[in-house]
């Protein structure tokens, strides 16, 4: 049973606020203000308060979430809370004391552009790192692996915890009058950063995971794979059709939204026929003019316009065959099915009327230019030769 005597609760001063002398674990931002509000509720430093968490709150916001490194900044965080100072400078002392902060690196005048390289001046910054005190963990049922800073939590999922909450021998004097979650529901908290094996957890054999579920896979947006008019999609197709893509999205306001792949994706109807930026603009206005109404997703509206074009398109296209295939099955009685023998009467009446046409010619005395040709003039061979087929 673990008890909150003044030891186990005695500030942390000196070196022990020090990332290489720390009793507290390394933590990550979401964690750590958890363990600080927990650690503030708790009362367990007599002055911390809704001051400290506001802090607290102001550093987690800016903390790398994979180190759990943050910049002091001591003027940005007096611009961003309206708290002065050096209020600003006691509550992160608190924090210090509660175990839940402790110094990377110290503040100095020693110019960091020029250890850079780089010209100019420029302070060396103080920097933090989010650390959570053993109290906390013994409070919440943490079973922890390790020893100070690189300490990490094992967590148990075979089963659930079903041990009683921890009650302290002597009440927690907690100046808000609060009470302290100490639940066992909250003491599968995730591990912090780069935790120990986890008891239960499956393991790597060979480099190969032998679990009997399959692991999800994200949809792919295919690129060079698909095919474009007939042939393999080239790296030259993708980054033309990339290129033009970004001129469209440039000049179409709604589709800016879209990521710029996904964007030329959805465009490749156009881009695959070879339209250009402009063109492909004044499609997209026609659709859509983006003054008085904007499509909630540009994407889905585009290829939805898209596959209805195409669809329309292809009934056009069937109607057109359909239609044709009609009239060559519903043609007139007998139109191309005449014989080569029928041709040749046809040119034997044009024979016969040309000659009836001469003879009255010269009757009536009318002027013939084609008198003086008649002898040797053949219609009916000239125009079996051009048929191709012998007189």
């Amino acid at each position: 049973m673990y008890e909150y005597s003044a030891d186990e609760t005695a500030p942390v001063r000196g070196a022990s606020q020090e990332v290489a002398h720390t009793a507290s674990r390394h933590s990550g931002p979401r964690a750590w203000l958890r363990a600080v509000e927990w650690l503030i509720a708790a009362g367990l430093h007599r002055r911390a308060n809704a001051t400290t968490l506001q802090i607290a709150r102001d550093l987690g916001a800016r903390m790398d979430y994979s180190t759990g490194h943050v910049r002091y900044c001591l003027d940005e965080i007096v611009a961003r809370t309206g708290i002065s100072k050096a209020t600003v400078k006691r509550h992160v002392a608190y924090l210090r004391d509660l175990g839940a902060l402790a110094w990377v690196q110290h503040g100095t005048r020693a110019n960091i552009r020029r250890a850079l390289g780089l010209g100019g001046y420029a302070a060396t910054a103080t920097v933090y790192a989010a650390v959570i005190p053993a109290v906390y963990d013994h409070a919440m049922g943490h079973q922890i692996v390790g020893t100070g800073y690189d300490a990490r939590i094992v967590v148990d999922y075979r089963m659930p915890d079903t041990r009683p909450a921890a009650t302290p021998t002597a009440p927690v004097d907690n100046a808000s009058s609060e009470p302290v979650d100490n639940s066992p529901e909250r003491s599968c908290e995730p591990p912090s950063l780069t935790s120990a094996s986890e008891e239960g957890k499956v393991q790597m054999v060979g480099g190969k995971n032998y679990t009997s579920q399959a692991q999800p896979t994200k949809p792919r947006i295919p690129h060079q794979s698909t095919q474009i008019n007939g042939r393999r999609r080239t790296a030259a197709d993708v980054e033309k059709a990339s290129k033009t893509t970004r001129l469209v999205r440039a000049m179409v306001s709604w589709t800016q939204s879209v990521p710029l792949r996904r964007l030329e994706h959805v465009l490749r109807p156009w881009t695959d026929r070879g339209l250009d930026a402009y063109q492909i603009t004044a499609d997209l206005h026609g659709m859509c003019t983006g003054l008085t109404w904007k499509p909630a997703r540009p994407d889905a509206f585009i290829a939805a316009r898209a596959a209805a074009n195409a669809e329309r398109e292809k009934q056009l296209v069937a109607a057109q065959e359909a239609a044709a295939r009609w009239e060559h099955e519903n043609c007139t009685v007998g139109a191309f099915q005449s014989s080569t023998t029928q041709h040749h009467d046809v040119m034997a009446g044009l024979r016969q009327g040309l000659t009836s046409y001469q003879q009255a010619a010269r009757t009536n005395g009318w002027d013939d230019l084609s008198h003086g040709e008649t002898v040797t003039w053949d219609a009916e061979a000239d125009m079996a030769a051009f048929l191709g087929s012998p007189a």
